[in-house]
């Protein structure tokens, strides 16, 4: 959601900072602002709604000189999208500060503040904050013990970035329940809510853990524990290529990452696979002693990654014969649950950094879960650090929004997972040995449907128009159409469901007309017959029917139903294969609208808060 980075140098720190918003554009915002410290002492600030391009714009014009700075994207929260509450906050020219999170008890610390003499000129629940800090520096204490007595009285979350005017010479930031990662230089120090704000000036880097506070100089990083003891994070090198954030020939992000599923499926797979099998160490060292004895699995997610877990359970339970219950974080999170006997605890996220799953996981650690698994994409992320046990995607970075390869990427990790857990309760070599070259088949495969690009691109033009659409799916393709209708209704706006196809008799039917397009997928297996009742039962209704079937389905296009081929293909790899038509269908039909594709307005990619 938010961005943050921050700069302390012996250079002008402006354009790094703008280059770093830039970054962190994918994250979704509303506006932008930037503070820098002059060498003469003076706090120059320029803040503004929309893209960093028109703060860019606003800069160009009006220059800010100085080494010492912040910068901040804002999703809005708490107060409309307004300069007056963009970030950076000031207080009285004295101190400014940039931060992301929700401060829970903002309102009771304003009521104090105000009674205090505070005037407030935003109606976020940051401005609490910088007032909080300002009182304590008036009061004689230095920055860095400032900052740590007025997060003490903060609940809820936050990464901050601080700047007092009369010292020049500190930059303070503190994170609890939100990212915030220092990037290492020479002379030089930055920081930032995500590395790849930060790549094109470091690749050396120390992530702050929950409760960190830390004091930033040009020479040197202090870093203070929750308990207020001085610590030392490593130093971590980061492989990521900066080029990974350009789109290249592509007309939008999510084009390119749609196109780099058979290279990212592969690179998941990489290393994964010996021979004819898995290799459970994949997961961690421990892995095969922790999963030779497990029972059951529960699978936490948001989102895409919720769907991926969703395919995942039919799959558990069908190959692995694992019981596999699936939630949605923030319902996790917040309802008393039974702990399964010798139960494995999964966490799926492309960010790592979901405050929803984080809490869900911390909530599992202590309520007595065999072991807990991580499915992400980030290696330095907080669900990764915090897990027993990791299986990193390698989806190399996603910038749309809307999630595309981090997608698959799961899917074939829960792929994985299953096949390993199967191999300790009812799947032979055989069996195993069939799974494994079907996983090796999907790039290719992925290859084939990419290949109906321009079709699938025409068929757009029949959902332009419309104002709602229905996804119809069975079996593992259910959750593959739900993942269609989401990601419709996220970048096109038109509102999309996705239901079981068996029950639209219990309601859905009475929504079918020539103006609802039926989007259903049809994969020949032992649900075809079922389904293809189903389909019959919004024809007889006049439904305009759209089905995306492998050739083996005996399906033929006739008045209001068009069929879309897609490759022959398995049960075991459907769901991914059948996910390629409904990012591309998705994509085209936001295009031909003319919606902002790769940043659709009021979403954010990574949700770091509740």
């Amino acid at each position: 959601m938010c961005g943050i980075v921050g700069a302390i140098a012996q250079r002008p720190v402006a354009a790094i900072l703008l280059e770093g918003l830039r970054r962190l554009e994918y994250r979704g915002y509303d506006s932008a602002g930037i503070a820098v410290l002059e060498s003469t002492g003076k706090l120059n600030r320029a803040r503004t709604l929309g893209k960093v391009a028109r703060l860019a714009a606003e800069i160009a014009a009006h220059p800010l000189p100085g080494g010492l700075g912040i910068a901040h994207t804002r999703w809005a929260t708490h107060g409309e999208p307004a300069v007056r509450n963009a970030h950076p906050q000031v207080c009285r020219d004295r101190c400014t500060l940039v931060h992301n999170g929700i401060i829970e008890n903002h309102e009771e610390l304003r009521r104090e503040q105000r009674a205090a003499g505070h005037r407030f000129t935003s109606e976020t629940d940051t401005e609490v904050v910088v007032h909080a800090v300002y009182d304590e520096l008036i009061n004689g204490h230095p920055l860095i013990e400032s900052v740590r007595r007025a997060t003490a009285r903060l609940a809820g979350a936050y990464a901050l970035a601080v700047i007092d005017v009369q010292d020049p010479d500190h930059l303070v930031v503190a994170r609890q329940g939100s990212p915030l990662v220092i990037g290492v230089g020479f002379g030089e120090h930055f920081v930032a809510s995500d590395v790849f704000a930060l790549l094109p000036v470091t690749h050396r880097f120390m992530f702050l853990e929950e409760g960190d506070i830390a004091e930033i100089t040009r020479e040197a990083v202090r870093i203070w524990d929750r308990t207020g003891e001085l610590v030392t994070r490593p130093v971590k090198e980061s492989t990521v290529a900066a080029e990974s954030t350009e789109r290249g020939e592509y007309r939008h992000f999510m084009l390119k990452e749609i196109f780099e599923q058979p290279r990212a499926i592969a690179d998941t797979l990489e290393g994964r696979l010996v021979g004819n099998r898995v290799v459970p160490e994949a997961f961690g060292n421990a892995a095969p002693d922790l999963f030779a004895n497990l029972k059951a699995v529960t699978i936490v997610a948001c989102g895409t990654s919720y769907h991926a877990g969703l395919v995942a359970r039919y799959w558990l339970e069908s190959l692995a014969g694992l019981p596999c219950n699936v939630e949605v974080a923030s319902e996790y999170r917040y309802r008393r649950h039974v702990v399964p006997e010798s139960a494995l605890f999964v966490t799926i996220s492309q960010s790592g950094e979901t405050a929803d799953t984080l809490a869900a996981l911390r909530i599992a650690k202590e309520s007595g879960y065999a072991t807990t698994l991580a499915i992400c994409n980030v290696p330095e992320s907080s669900l990764v650090r915090e897990s027993d046990l990791v299986l990193l995607t390698r989806a190399g970075r996603e910038i749309g929004v809307a999630s595309t390869k981090a997608f698959t990427t799961q899917l074939v990790a829960l792929l994985l997972l299953t096949v390993t857990l199967g191999r300790y309760r009812c799947l032979d070599e055989v069996q195993e040995e069939r799974l494994v070259a079907l996983m090796r088949s999907v790039p290719a495969k992925m290859e084939e449907v990419l290949a109906l690009d321009g079709p699938i691109a025409r068929l757009a033009e029949q959902f332009v128009d419309k104002q709602h659409t229905l996804f119809l799916g069975r079996g593992e393709l259910y959750p593959i159409a739900m993942e269609g209708a989401l990601k419709l209704k996220e970048i096109s706006y038109i509102h999309a469901e996705a239901y079981p196809a068996g029950e639209l008799k219990h309601g859905p039917l009475a929504l079918i007309d020539e103006d609802m397009p039926v989007v259903a997928l049809a994969a020949n297996n032992a649900l075809l017959e079922k389904l293809k009742s189903n389909l019959e039962e919004v024809r007889a209704r006049g439904g305009q029917l759209y089905v995306f079937a492998d050739f083996q389905v005996p399906l033929q296009e006739a008045a209001g139903i068009t069929v879309i081929r897609l490759p022959e293909t398995d049960d075991l790899i459907d769901a991914l294969i059948f996910s390629i038509p409904m990012q591309l269908l998705a994509y085209h039909v936001a295009v031909l609208k003319g919606t902002d594709v790769d940043q659709p307005r009021n979403l954010a990619k990574s949700v770091t808060v509740e």
